[in-house]
């Protein structure tokens, strides 16, 4: 663990941020938590301060004995609290890509490696998800994080807190680590239909009728070849469509940005991405040119992350 000089211990941003972001697991100490009363514990305080005051005036013993009383519960209190978050060990794991506007979710690990159960623990990135740990247990959770914009999508602070055991006083530990993960651009709306491909070449002996080739999707109409289902989309819960084949088509498509439809860079980029989602569904191996980047034409799920990848840091 780094040492903190006294200027970074007194830093108001430790309270609410945490330390600097790191990858590594974070245990929960007694530099990174922090307690402070609640409004109930402040209105239980004034309440001990009102006994005494009245215990004083009338020298009434047992109101001095039920203010004592009150007071021991209040300070012991705070050692419950911290012993809530004490010794957790927090780390980070896999997130996935998004496209923009959805939520991306970060996976948070939590190691109780104590013989505490860890009561009414919260844990918040942007909402507030609750849970109970059992001694020597561990578990996961996914904080969720609304992204607006494609590129990298920063998560920020996590904070873990508790007002365990009687809600006097709220034990809190903010923890940044280097959460982020890629933003694709939002796919576009409408569904242009493919570029026209001049220089596609026809691949000889695509199927058996001749030179027919993949042209498009169609809504399945009873009567169509059961051959010609395309069974990924109906896997994916996409509806039932059947493949369209015609002469004198390509076997594969170029997604240029040069000749991409839209008014600026992010509807060209959205309709790309429209673009390259479609043709990986329609299994047509498809090429892919943006200004710096070329990929030949290719199929697969490892080619269509790259080209979102490239369209997301464009």
């Amino acid at each position: 663990m780094t040492q903190l000089s006294l200027k970074e211990r007194f830093q108001l941003s430790r309270f609410f941020k945490g330390e600097k972001a790191i990858n590594e697991p974070v245990t929960l100490n007694h530099r990174r938590i922090f307690i402070l009363p609640t409004y109930r514990g402040l209105n239980f305080a004034l309440l001990i301060a009102l006994l005494l005051l009245i215990a004083f005036v009338y020298n009434n013993n047992l109101i001095y004995l039920l203010a004592f009383l009150l007071a021991s519960l209040f300070f012991i209190s705070i050692l419950h609290s911290y012993k809530t978050l004490a010794g957790l060990i927090l780390n980070v794991g896999h997130n996935n890509a998004v496209f923009a506007g959805e939520a991306a979710g970060f996976t948070v690990h939590i190691n109780n490696p104590l013989d505490i159960e860890r009561y009414n623990l919260q844990i918040k990135l942007e909402q507030t998800q609750s849970l109970t740990l059992k001694p020597y247990s561990k578990t996961s959770i996914i904080l969720y994080s609304f992204t607006t914009k494609r590129g990298w999508h920063k998560a920020g602070t996590v904070t873990i807190s508790s007002t365990y055991p009687l809600g006097l006083f709220r034990a809190w530990s903010p923890v940044q680590f280097k959460l982020k993960t890629l933003v694709y651009p939002k796919p576009a709306n409408h569904e242009l239909p493919f570029p026209q491909t001049p220089n596609a070449f026809v691949q000889q002996g695509f199927n058996q009728k001749g030179a027919d080739d993949f042209s498009g999707l169609t809504e399945y109409h009873a009567g169509d070849p059961i051959k010609h289902i395309h069974w990924k989309a109906f896997a994916r819960g996409q509806g039932l469509y059947s493949k369209n084949y015609g002469g004198n088509h390509s076997t594969e498509i170029w997604l240029d940005y040069a000749s991409t439809p839209g008014h600026d860079t992010e509807q060209r980029l959205s309709q790309l991405c429209r673009w390259v989602i479609d043709a990986e569904q329609a299994d047509i191996p498809f090429g892919f040119s943006i200004p710096g980047l070329k990929r030949l034409p290719a199929q697969g799920l490892n080619h269509t992350q790259k080209c979102l990848e490239a369209l997301a840091l464009f």
